[in-house]
Formats: structure tokens, sequence, C-alpha cells
């Protein structure tokens, strides 16, 4: 994961966002890249836009990047990560774009990159959007890490994989290796209640423990909770730093009408969420 994205919308978990890419990053001496991002103008109105908000023109669009990208470059330059034009070859940064990019453009430019790391969404006004990691999610064919609200400490020594058995999940995991490989302990969580036909949790640690990762299988009952909430549940109890997830094993848009474990993650983890389709 020696190329990562970081989107940059000044919502409330931004400053977590930018912890955990640049947690992420040390882990392998990473190139950061910073892009301004910004709701794209049609998915605005189609969601019947409030008379309250008005439409930015050119020059609002340019304010707004200029401001998102000197938030990007005072945390990298505090952190003392230097950019990418003084340190090619190693952990450094770099910014893309003079104007904000909607949606629709980041799933776009996020298939050059290994990972995207965005901030948790929120139904809370100044939150991150869910149309910004779904965007990723379905569009761009690679994984988004997303940042708890608060900072993280520490970012892949205790990995969860949320194994349901699906496809998603597989490919989730195969994703996540090159993570899976560095962690200390990994562990393959089954909620039995909630899974499809499929390799077990042991097969899967045997498997990963076959390309030296330390995995164990651990299942854990949903009993009356919902899938999503014994998820966080047990990987809380497992100390996680790190939860792995396959996104929408249903269709999307059951999960739309009805939510479902996706849904809920993506609104509720307190600490980072990998997750792909």
């Amino acid at each position: 994961m020696k190329n990562i994205l970081a989107p940059v919308e000044l919502h409330s978990s931004i400053e977590s966002a930018f912890a955990t890419a640049l947690l992420l990053a040390r882990r392998f001496d990473s190139y950061v890249e910073g892009m301004p991002l910004g709701p794209d103008m049609p998915d605005l109105v189609a969601f019947d836009m409030p008379v309250s908000w008005t439409v930015a023109d050119q020059h609002t669009w340019k304010e707004m990047a200029d401001e998102s990208r000197r938030h990007f470059e005072q945390f990298m330059t505090a952190a003392s990560v230097p950019s990418h034009e003084t340190a090619p070859d190693g952990l450094s940064w770099g910014w893309a774009g003079d104007s904000s990019f909607g949606d629709s453009h980041l799933s776009s430019h996020a298939r050059l990159f290994d990972i995207c790391v965005l901030g948790r969404p929120g139904a809370e006004r100044g939150d991150a959007r869910m149309a910004t990691a779904e965007a990723v999610l379905f569009d761009s064919g690679r994984p988004i890490l997303l940042a708890p609200p608060k900072p993280p400490t520490a970012l892949g020594d205790t990995i969860v994989i949320a194994w349901n058995q699906s496809m998603e999940t597989t490919r989730a995991t195969a994703l996540a290796m090159p993570l899976l490989k560095k962690a200390k302990k990994v562990v393959v969580l089954t909620i039995p209640e909630h899974k499809v036909d499929g390799p077990t949790g042991d097969q899967l640690a045997h498997n990963l423990r076959a390309h030296g990762v330390p995995a164990e299988a651990v299942e854990r009952s949903a009993k009356v909770r919902g899938h999503g909430e014994a998820i966080l549940e047990g990987a809380a109890a497992l100390g996680a730093d790190l939860l792995v997830k396959g996104a929408y094993a249903q269709s999307r848009l059951r999960q739309m009408i009805f939510g479902g474990a996706t849904s809920y993650i993506l609104s509720k983890a307190n600490f980072p969420v990998f997750m792909s389709s």
C-alpha cells in the first residue's frame, strides 16, 4: 500500500482521517496524496437541495480547495512528513487539484491508488457524507479505510476480519493482505447467525497462517443483537485497532431501504474499518 489517496473535505472527522492516513503511510513508507473534495452538484439537486443552500461559483470552489490544501499541508508539516518533491522515494505527501472535485471524480481518481482514506459517515450536519464512501466503494474498484470520529493511536497491530463466508469479505481479506502480514494478531470473527454458505473461519485462519499471518478463528453469537452491532462489539472485545469487512453482501437497494451490517458499521464504528465491495 504505497499510494494512498486522502480526499479533503472539511467535515467533523477530517483530522482523524489525516491521522489514520498517516498511520497507514508510516506502516508502508507510503506516498499520501490529498485532493479537494465537494459534493457533486447533480447529487445535491437529486436530493432536493434545501433553499438555504446556495450554488457556489468557481471562485468559491477555488477558495474551498485552497482551505482544504492548507489544512492538509499544515497537518503533514506538523507531523514532519516531507513533500513528495523533496522525498520522492519514501514517506511523503502531495496534492492534486486547484478546485474541489465531486464524488464521481474522486471515485475515478481513486482507481490509481492502493486505498482511499475517508472520514466515517455520520448523520449530523458537518459529518462526512455517506455518498462519498459509497461512490468509492462501488465505482473505484479499490478498498476504503474509514477513519473513526476521534484520531486513532494505532492501526493494524490487532486486526479482526468480520468473516461471513461471502465473496465480498473474501475480496476484502485478499486486498487487506499487506496489512494482515504486518499484524501482530489477526482474528477471524464469525457471527454464526449471520453467514452464508462458504469456507469456515477455521479454514480461513489456516489459509492465512500458510501465508505467515498470525491468524486464529473465533465465533461469537449475535443473540438478539443486529449483525453490525455484534461485529463491532466482538471486534472491540478482541482489542481490534482495525476491522476488515466486505461491503454490501445484500443488494445495494435492499441495504438502502432496510439497512444492514455494512450500513451500521459505516455509521457506528469507533476504530478504523478496511472495506471493499
